[in-house]
């Protein structure tokens, strides 16, 4: 009970974890002197680099003595080119730069408490950048002075409009304008099984034939369906539908108090496997395209697993969204997760029966707090400027919850432990192991994702004994998957390796496989046509025992 009242201040993260981080980076600093004259060094060159920049740029135009960080946008408009502001950038990226050096590269500290601390260190630093101050941001003065102080009355009511809906709990401005089943989620089709976990949509054909084997779509359980099947444009459910496929979608429940005891095996049994149940007695006697999302594809490989282990063969190939199967290096995510965190964070969810929403997303919008904190509060607040809601960044607001026990199993077998990776993870007492696996993969990765970055993703490589077809495309998380053909300044690489090929270094591949312009969807879709047996007419929907339910996008997923 404790745990879960300090978790309302610290949004869920144990200060204990914190503050055994701190300790070990600490007092290993303090009996490093070789550090601390580096470090001093280091204060002292800066100092000089940045006392002769500032002489120069107050005399004229001079090249940068520091430059930012690849993703880091902050500092690219005109305005920050102009003295004094190029100098209090400079001074800033300098500092940011120096406190790197302190937080990271001391003997001793663990791995995981270095990545903490660093991590911390950062976002005190963006917290105190000169983009957030009126008086240090010129682009803010810019527009108060263009507009008489306007900006600061439009972001005063930004403010009190977010607040309202933040203590109301409603969602944000503009997503009342993408409802499902009205403006998203609209591909035509009939729920055909419900069951306490989810429900199984079938899509309506739209062409007069379609290929045999039909595609079976698994989504991650912390978001709602629909981010595949969005607006009609960027939908992926009807672009496969409009080439010819019979597509299947699992919609998550959003769980309950009620449903605190839900754990992995459930959404194994009660999700993939009676999905797959249903599949096959709709088209009866033809193998299954299944695909998988973020946690959805990590459930669909054990499943995939778990079926190779018994020798059923229903599943024609596997295709893997930003799926994790091995978590050693899980990127940034992987800061909130040790066993300090982990109890915290149970004793949380076991007072509530489930983790928030706004817990999780606020884990997420700290891995990216320059995108998804700062710049916002400057862009709504000092400059008055709202972008109008998509429905991208409607469906993000749409998040769901996790329940008690499976969410608990999920980051202690795979996160922490590494289980399924390292052939640990039991089902019906048996380990499940990935090198079972003999249908063709089809792995999918984005360059800038913070939660399964694509290192990670990659390291299905190491185990996988099937041919694995993988993709590494522009965007992140969410952006590189939902990257229909036409949209602008998309690429991706492309490269197979079959069973007997020798491995390549993730480095090691991205050098050796070109850079293509577009869309990978065509590319898969080819893919998954390659390994069909023809075309036939579409199946009905439903059979016997799955009766035609409501039309989609079904009941569950408008549950809030």
């Amino acid at each position: 009970m404790l745990h879960a009242a300090l978790g309302r201040v610290t949004s869920g993260i144990s200060p204990a974890a914190l503050a055994l981080a701190w300790v070990d980076w600490s007092l290993h600093l303090a009996q490093s002197p070789g550090k601390w004259a580096r470090l001093c060094d280091k204060a002292l060159r800066k100092a000089g680099r940045f006392g002769d920049y500032a002489a120069r740029a107050a005399v004229g135009q001079v090249a940068r003595c520091i430059e930012p960080l690849p993703q880091d946008r902050r500092f690219d408009g005109e305005a920050w080119q102009r003295w004094p502001f190029n100098v209090i950038q400079q001074g800033f990226l300098l500092n940011q730069q120096w406190w790197h050096n302190v937080t990271t590269g001391i003997g001793g500290v663990a791995p995981h408490h270095e990545q903490v601390v660093a991590f911390v260190a950062r976002q005190l630093l963006d917290m105190m950048s000169p983009v957030n101050f009126i008086a240090t941001n010129p682009e803010v003065l810019q527009a108060t002075a263009q507009q008489g102080g306007m900006n600061f009355a439009k972001g005063m009511g930004y403010l009190a409009d977010d607040c309202w809906r933040m203590l109301t709990d409603c969602p944000p401005a503009g997503a009342e304008d993408f409802v499902p089943g009205r403006q998203v989620a609209v591909t035509p089709g009939r729920v055909v099984l419900r069951n306490r976990l989810m429900e199984l949509i079938q899509y309506a054909p739209a062409t007069p034939d379609v290929h045999a084997e039909p595609v079976l779509i698994v989504p991650a359980w912390i978001m709602k369906y629909y981010i595949l099947d969005l607006s009609p444009r960027n939908s992926l459910v009807n672009y496969l539908v409009g080439r010819g496929h019979t597509v299947f979608m699992i919609s998550w429940h959003n769980p309950g108090e009620e449903d605190r005891d839900l754990g992995m095996d459930d959404y194994l049994r009660q999700g993939v496997l009676a999905a797959l149940d249903a599949v096959n007695a709709i088209v009866p006697d033809r193998r299954v395209h299944a695909v998988g999302y973020c946690l959805g594809g990590t459930l669909l490989a054990i499943a995939a697993a778990y079926l190779a282990g018994r020798r059923d063969e229903r599943l024609r190939s596997l295709t893997l969204f930003a799926a994790q199967t091995d978590f050693t290096e899980a990127g940034e995510l992987s800061l909130f997760i040790d066993d300090s965190e982990l109890n915290f964070l149970e004793d949380i969810m076991w007072r509530q029966g489930y983790l928030q929403t706004r817990q999780m997303a606020g884990a997420f919008q700290l891995l990216r707090s320059n995108d998804l904190v700062w710049s916002r509060i400057v862009n709504d607040y000092l400059l008055g400027q709202r972008p109008p809601m998509n429905d991208l960044m409607a469906w993000n607001a749409d998040a769901t919850r996790m329940p008690y026990r499976m969410h608990s199993e999920y980051l202690r077998r795979l996160f922490l432990k590494n289980d399924l990776f390292e052939g640990r993870y039991h089902i019906d007492g048996r380990p499940v192991a990935l090198a079972d696996i003999r249908a063709p993969l089809f792995v999918v990765a984005t360059e800038t994702d913070h939660v399964a970055p694509w290192k990670s993703v990659y390291k299905i490589n190491l185990v996988a004994d099937a041919d694995v077809t993988f993709v590494l495309t522009s965007g992140g998380h969410n952006a590189g998957i939902v990257s229909e053909p036409g949209h602008r300044g998309r690429h991706f690489r492309l490269a197979r390796r079959t069973d007997g090929d020798r491995y390549l270094a993730p480095d090691e591949w991205v050098a050796a496989t070109p850079a293509r312009d577009g869309s990978w969807w065509p590319a898969w879709v080819d893919w998954l046509e390659a390994g069909s047996t023809g075309r036939t007419a579409p199946p009905a929907p439903g059979a016997a025992g799955y009766a035609l339910l409501e039309p989609a996008p079904g009941r569950y997923v408008l549950e809030r």
